[in-house]
């Protein structure tokens, strides 16, 4: 109890303690004996028992540490990193720059416990930097509803000239509705690209989602005007974030790390260019067996005959298991795929549901 050193108790827990020690002397028992049987020593008890004795002076006693600031030592560095030589840069560099000027006024830690505070860590500048906002999530339940698109440079023979690849994606069946080579990367060769892509796949007005980057192609006027006559609604990625165009940027790896992808990673021309991407667009739409589409082709998908496809698979798995059991400790092979496609999906969207193969 109040014997053991560093405990705290309160000064009405001891009054108690004390007008119990005496009620029990005074009706015959020993004092040693009562504190014993309370977990205290005599000597607590006798000190409780002094003049203000009750009462925990290590809970009223006040230390000032030797080496506080003073108001005036505080505010200085206030002043210090929000001056406009300083309020743009960390406090790892402030204090650098001071020691160079021969100031010293705290340490780095002193600094940010200050600044903290003070809640002036996140920004001390009187305008603020620019914040984009995540792009909305788009789901596609089927194709031709979310498309996504970009441009990539292929290298040359000639050092610093490129060729620029334009590729459009369906989201759904990843499949590769429209492409294009030019020399230059333009708006409007981006508009005519898109124009084509559209009527080839009889898209609607207000049918298609149109996602890209933040580039001058993109966003060009002629670009914009195209996709209003078309009835397409435009979507951006944030500016230097290509986490937010994955899908683009999923398909130009795949295509630049294809084996017909030329070993000096050069073309001699632009004809040599567009038929090694008409060779690979045919590749990818029909032939590649597309993992995340638990290996159907993108075309497959794009028309529907993948649900029967993997509808057969499952069948040909069950009679398998049912002909030898012993084969299998759990289900057999899943052959289910998400039945819908989310561009920059939210948190609960990432946990969409899947479709049933069997119709």
């Amino acid at each position: 109890m109040g014997g053991k050193r560093g405990r705290l108790i309160s000064s009405e827990d001891r009054i108690q303690v004390v007008a119990l020690i005496k009620e029990a002397t005074g009706s015959g028992a020993r004092r040693r004996k009562s504190c014993e049987i309370l977990g205290l020593t005599i000597r607590t008890l006798e000190r409780w028992e002094k003049e203000n004795g009750l009462f925990d002076k290590r809970a009223i006693t006040l230390r000032v540490p030797v080496n506080k600031l003073t108001d005036e030592q505080r505010n200085m560095i206030l002043i210090t990193a929000n001056s406009v030589l300083y309020q743009h840069l960390p406090v790892s560099q402030i204090v650098p720059l001071l020691a160079d000027n021969g100031h010293y006024l705290a340490s780095e830690s002193t600094f940010y416990r200050i600044l903290r505070a003070e809640d002036q860590l996140t920004h001390r500048q009187t305008y603020k930097p620019s914040k984009h906002k995540r792009p909305e999530p788009y789901e596609a339940h089927g194709s031709n509803r979310v498309w996504s698109w970009d441009i990539s440079y292929l290298p040359t023979d000639v050092r610093g000239l490129y060729f620029y690849l334009y590729f459009i994606m369906d989201i759904y069946s990843r499949k590769i509705v429209g492409w294009s080579i030019h020399e230059s990367e333009s708006s409007e060769h981006a508009s005519a690209l898109m124009k084509q892509a559209c009527l080839d796949e009889k898209v609607s007005p207000n049918q298609l989602v149109l996602h890209s980057d933040n580039g001058a192609p993109m966003k060009g006027i002629t670009m914009l005007t195209m996709l209003q006559e078309l009835g397409v609604i435009p979507s951006f990625s944030r500016p230097s974030v290509s986490d937010d165009n994955p899908y683009s940027e999923s398909l130009f790896k795949t295509a630049k790390y294809h084996n017909s992808f030329p070993r000096t990673g050069r073309f001699t021309t632009i004809l040599d260019a567009r038929t090694w991407a008409e060779g690979l667009v045919t590749w990818y739409n029909t032939k590649h067996l597309h993992s995340a589409l638990k290996f159907v082709t993108p075309h497959q998908r794009h028309t529907g005959e993948d649900i029967a496809i993997r509808a057969k698979r499952q069948v040909v798995y069950e009679l398998a298991k049912a002909q030898y059991p012993e084969r299998w400790s759990g289900e057999t092979r899943d052959w289910i795929v998400r039945k819908i496609a989310t561009l920059n999906p939210n948190k609960k969207q990432k946990n969409g549901g899947r479709e049933s193969i069997i119709h």
